[in-house]
């Protein structure tokens, strides 16, 4: 087992995408109501209801009202995954939300990394075939293009992620278990959480929530209180693999950043030195702080902009100290200011060489596969 799948199995992070189950051709509603045994209220009931219902709670119907046609669910599987209206064995359901008017639809890399083969099913009951446009698994990002864009919802709001503050309301809309256009609500409990990805590096600034998410919820949208989309929901914390109160959502403003992306080229590059870093572990036993640099891969920036890796002799090199006046004490710190910088500048790292200090300008490249 990897270190990447170690760390995953020791927090007891899991992933929220589940089996598609209740995902039969006609909407789950009339198994629960709307048919011939339905308990129907009288006028004057229906009425009182309605007076009863508090400001609050009209404020949350109404922007589940607005947002949840906008909100489908994403159905992935090797081999046709419909056949006459039912779902077939191996597919795997998340969800996602429309993105604009030309059919595209944002959804976790997670829930289609197995399958090109993908549906989607709106909100009406409609199945739509998709073709994945393009995947980021170092932001567990994916966009689809719907081949039938016709009468569609209009695509959600977008909100800033970067002003969100600990202790605002939010509202996940997706098909836990299959369960589609399913609510729930809470609020924003901390900000600027790191989740590690399939692709071996963390995302930075993640969202934590304490509103209910599920397996099937991933990539559906958490939404501001003004039904704004503020992030993606991805992954819950979980030992037993239930719901426990802490789920995660991808930033906003990273996931716009990363969807034109992917809808311009098919890709996201992802910045990088060239270098092989050691893990916190090892640095932690060594008593040092900073990054140590393993190896600077021949021919990459890194090593013709001098930096050195451990020699033949186990003797530590170059420890990456700060990047552009940033602390770095691990290899998150560093890739999330190469993500700032971007692919094509420098980054300014202080380097710790022996008892003094070095300062190093390396150009900043794209390392994912083409």
């Amino acid at each position: 087992m990897d270190k990447n799948k170690k760390w995953w199995a020791r927090i007891g992070l899991v992933i929220v995408v589940g089996a598609a189950i209740f995902i039969a051709a006609q909407p789950l509603r009339g198994m629960f109501g709307g048919g011939s045994n339905a308990v129907t209220s009288s006028p004057a009931s229906q009425q009182e209801g309605r007076s009863d219902i508090l400001q609050i709670e009209s404020a949350t119907i109404g922007l589940f009202e607005r947002a949840a046609p906008s909100v489908v669910q994403v159905v992935s599987a090797q081999g046709p995954s419909f056949r006459g209206g039912m779902l077939t064995e191996g597919a795997e359901s998340g969800s996602g939300f429309i993105w604009d008017g030309e059919g595209h639809v944002v959804t976790n890399e997670h829930v289609v990394r197995n399958s090109d083969n993908v549906v989607v099913r709106l909100s009406s009951g409609a199945i739509v075939e998709a073709d994945v446009v393009g995947r980021a698994p170092s932001q567990d990002v994916a966009v689809l293009k719907l081949k039938r864009a016709d009468n569609l919802p209009g695509p959600l709001a977008r909100g800033q992620s970067g002003v969100l503050k600990v202790g605002q309301s939010v509202f996940a809309i997706g098909a836990p278990f299959g369960l589609e256009q399913s609510l729930t609500t809470g609020i924003i409990s901390a900000l600027q959480r790191r989740l590690p990805t399939s692709a071996g590096r963390e995302i930075a600034d993640v969202i934590q929530t304490d509103a209910a998410i599920n397996p099937g919820n991933s990539g559906g949208p958490l939404l501001d209180s003004s039904g704004r989309v503020i992030g993606v929901n991805t992954a819950i914390f979980s030992p037993s693999g239930a719901y426990a109160g802490v789920g995660f959502a991808i930033p906003m403003d990273k996931v716009s950043r990363v969807v034109q992306q992917l809808i311009q080229t098919g890709r996201v590059p992802i910045p990088g030195i060239g270098i092989v870093a050691a893990n916190e572990a090892a640095a932690a036993r060594l008593g040092v702080t900073g990054l140590i640099v393993l190896e600077a891969l021949p021919s990459g920036p890194a090593a013709r902009s001098g930096l050195r890796g451990v020699d033949q002799y186990g003797r530590v090199g170059d420890i990456i100290v700060r990047a552009n006046g940033e602390d770095v004490a691990r290899l998150a710190d560093l890739t999330d200011e190469l993500e700032r910088v971007g692919v094509g500048r420098d980054v300014a790292l202080t380097v710790r060489r022996g008892t003094g200090t070095v300062s190093i300008r390396v150009p900043v490249v794209d390392i994912g596969e083409r």
